[in-house]
């Protein structure tokens, strides 16, 4: 017993000077926002515990009852963050006091050994250098085009397929791991012109489950380490290597394996052929962004960026759709008028330009993403003190996060209806108005606003009017109740999106 005590003392001791060494106890500072319930030492850990599996609800709950819309948390060791739905607080943050805000090292850290510091996971100088290139890129007609062909190769070749013979079998399918394999494929064939072969047209196990089972788990193990109880337990089991710190180094292994090797094929062709027509490619033949750590961090961003995302905000797209034949027929009426207009037939290939066209279509998705943002939350760190437009006092080192989830659950930005799904408050005359960003973040704002944002509405656009004209998509599950969220990076659905699929009538 007394050998046990002092072991039990030792772990204790050492746990605080790690938690300390990493991460400086935070300031106490007055504030004037409501403060979740704290209980001695523990501070707010039990109310995180029981209300982990929904936490965004929950967070939306609680930014709901305070006028400001900004709440603090306290934790042990007098860490705390403060969380904002306030459009004003949030455009101070990325941009008007961009400076103040960067991610932080203690952010960087928990998606570090996947990302290392590529664009989504780096500040200042590094950050700013990958941005400019990246910005060039996407900005390209060519870019344009190949995306409308890839995604067009991957819906006529794979997609399609798998929906008719789901159709033709009346097996349940999981619409969401489909669609990631999907997106899967179709990042590394645009970012890199290769073909993981994650989706298999047959339906079958592929060449690429192994890879595609790697990234899921080292993402939502990475994530872990962001909602852990104990923020210092992950550093102690990574240098132990044991438990979950184990899995993940494994999984990336996994996956910066793969990365080396199309790094490594890419520059071998683009010694022969000169040829630059993916991003890979392009960043391999400028001098000086070709370093193996550069590269290496390029494509395992762009693949976390390409897959998670559109994935995401398509998932709940055809959830939410399911139950709404409505929105659906104005979806469908929309496309026959595109095709009466162009001489098109059902499964003919869109243009960029056409895709444009989809007005109500463009509604729709952005409708469901402001109900479910594919990356719900994003958080900085104080840099020096401050205070938030709404008045609130943020401490050096505090954490300050912006919820995209509930910032969209809002009366006072969406209206009294903010909890409907309604296309239709996109629309002024029939045409697409965009929402202020720093209302609607999900795309983010400011200087880090995501370059891939037209793209991403190409690829959405491109899937969802090829599957609504040819299929009708039902949810199996409860009709009423939301699926509920996984803890991770970006809003997956727990369990998936299981799905019966038949053909349309029309």
């Amino acid at each position: 017993m007394e050998l046990f005590s002092t072991l039990t003392f030792f772990f204790l001791l050492l746990s605080l000077y790690l938690y300390l060494h990493f991460h400086q106890i935070r300031p106490k500072k007055p504030n004037t926002s409501t403060i979740i319930k704290n209980f001695p030492i523990l501070g707010c850990f039990p109310e995180i515990i029981k209300n982990r599996d929904r936490i965004h609800d929950w967070f939306t709950e609680n930014l709901k009852q305070n006028p400001k819309h900004t709440i603090i948390l306290h934790y042990p060791l007098n860490f705390r963050t403060i969380e904002t739905a306030n459009p004003l607080n949030m455009e101070y943050l990325v941009k008007t006091n961009f400076e103040n805000y960067p991610k932080g090292e203690f952010l960087l850290s928990f998606l570090g050994d996947l990302l290392g510091r590529g664009i989504f996971n780096s500040d200042g100088e590094r950050w700013k250098v990958q941005r400019k290139a990246v910005s060039h890129e996407f900005n390209t007609k060519s870019l344009k085009n190949f995306v409308v062909e890839s995604v067009v190769v991957e819906i006529e070749t794979r997609l399609v397929p798998i929906l008719e013979r789901a159709c033709e079998t009346g097996q349940v399918l999981d619409l969401q791991d489909v669609l990631e394999r999907f997106a899967f494929d179709n990042i590394c064939k645009l970012a890199f012109d290769v073909d993981p072969g994650c989706l298999s047209s047959d339906g079958t196990a592929s060449a690429g489950d192994e890879l595609m089972k790697a990234f899921e788990d080292a993402v939502e193990l990475s994530s872990r380490r962001y909602w852990s109880l104990t923020p210092f337990l992950w550093r102690i089991k990574r240098f132990l290597n044991v438990g979950s710190e184990k899995r993940l180094k494994e999984s990336i292994a996994t996956v910066h394996k793969f990365a080396d090797s199309i790094i490594k094929s890419r520059k071998e062709f683009t010694k022969v052929e000169k040829f630059e027509d993916d991003l890979l490619s392009r960043f391999i033949a400028n001098d000086e962004l070709h370093s193996p750590e550069f590269l290496l961090d390029i494509v395992t961003n762009m693949i976390l960026a390409g897959r998670d995302t559109t994935s995401s905000a398509l998932s709940w797209f055809f959830w939410l759709l399911s139950s709404r034949p409505e929105i659906q027929q104005n979806i469908l009426n929309e496309l026959e008028s595109i095709r009466d207009r162009t001489g098109k037939s059902i499964g003919e290939t869109y243009s960029f330009d056409e895709i444009r066209e989809m007005q109500y279509m463009h509604a729709a998705i952005s409708e469901a993403m402001r109900l479910y943002p594919p990356l719900p939350i994003d958080t900085r760190e104080c840099q020096n003190d401050d205070v938030l437009p709404d008045g609130t006092l943020v401490g050096k080192g505090f954490m300050v996060s912006y919820h995209a989830y509930a910032m969209g659950r809002m009366e006072s930005i969406w209206g009294e209806n903010c909890l409907e799904f309604r296309p239709g408050r996109w629309l002024v005359d029939g045409v697409f108005r965009p929402e202020n960003p720093y209302r609607y973040p999900v795309f983010h704002a400011g200087p880090r606003m995501c370059l891939g944002k037209d793209m991403a509405y190409t690829q959405m656009k491109s899937i969802a009017a090829a599957v609504i004209e040819r299929f009708e998509i039902e949810y199996v599950m409860s009709k009423v109740k939301a699926p509920e969220h996984l803890l991770s990076v970006t809003l997956r659905m727990k369990g998936g999106l299981p799905v019966k699929v038949t053909k349309r009538c029309i």
